[in-house]
């Protein structure tokens, strides 16, 4: 459904992008996981067609992002990481906007929006301007207005970002209810919520992708070789054979100072803290 292959973004002399590439499958979640600046709003903005890529190439269910942006754009739905809405207009003048926006009129208009007030929990605030909303609403109405034409594909980024716990909690089971029946990208540099949401996570830094795994693979990779320091003032005699006994114990180097001795000791697996409790 979606195709990026060696997209690059360059700013000046800044690269913003380098030679990414990925794939997301029909009716998959993906998590595209990375620290503020690593260049996931920027592949955001490409996909949407909200900008060019400098080279490379990137598809969305079949169409080219550049050359042809209109059809693209009436397969997505998108919500920024700040929701695009008009602040005096109230809920249900909104979504009307939207969707007229969108080509929807009469009668499919109306249950369009039924739908999304009821999924998204509007009811009650349908009639509220959007500015005297809290954020968890306004963030539920921005992401109504990107679900209100049935998109093939749903693009968000940082869709959690400044909401309660209950609230992040309720947009993630929408999230993860949206899979099969959509494609979704999920911007975040929260990695509880890519495990907890996701189905494949995409991890990009400093504008190049790192790691493309399932959650639970990306899990096991990082618990492979841990590190703990362990530091004793008056160690016991068998300290460092008891620390070589410890589950997952590869190698440990020593140091001693005047006062105290400490062990770097890198561990495979998870093998807890027991041993941190003498």
């Amino acid at each position: 459904m979606i195709e990026v292959q060696e997209i690059t973004k360059r700013y000046g002399q800044h690269t913003a992008l380098d030679r990414v590439s990925f794939s997301v499958a029909k009716g998959e979640v993906l998590a595209f996981l990375g620290p503020n600046g690593a260049g996931k709003t920027t592949t955001m903005r490409i996909l949407t067609c909200f900008m060019p890529a400098t080279e490379g190439t990137a598809r969305v269910a079949g169409f080219d992002c550049a050359d042809q942006p209109m059809e693209v754009k009436r397969r997505i739905g998108y919500l920024p990481e700040t929701p695009p809405v008009y602040q005096e207009l109230t809920v249900t003048e909104y979504l009307r906007f939207v969707g007229r926006l969108r080509g929807l009129s009469g009668n499919t208009l109306t249950s369009s929006m039924q739908r999304e007030t009821e999924r998204l929990g509007l009811g009650t605030v349908q009639h509220r301007l959007i500015g005297n909303l809290s954020r968890g609403y306004r963030q539920r109405v921005g992401l109504a207005q990107a679900l209100l034409h049935d998109p093939q594909v749903l693009i968000l980024d940082e869709p959690t970002v400044g909401l309660d716990p209950k609230q992040i909690i309720e947009i993630r089971e929408l999230i993860k209810n949206l899979a099969g029946s959509h494609t979704v990208i999920l911007s975040t540099h929260i990695l509880p919520e890519a495990t907890a949401v996701c189905q494949r996570v995409v991890i990009i830094s400093g504008g190049r992708i790192v790691a493309e795994d399932t959650p639970e693979q990306l899990s096991a990779r990082l618990r492979q070789s841990e590190k703990v320091s362990l530091t004793l003032k008056a160690p016991a005699a068998d300290t460092e054979s008891r620390l070589k006994a410890v589950q997952g114990f590869r190698t440990s180097s020593r140091a001693a100072t005047p006062a105290r001795f400490s062990w770097n000791a890198n561990l495979a697996g998870t093998c807890g803290t027991r041993w941190l409790a003498w």
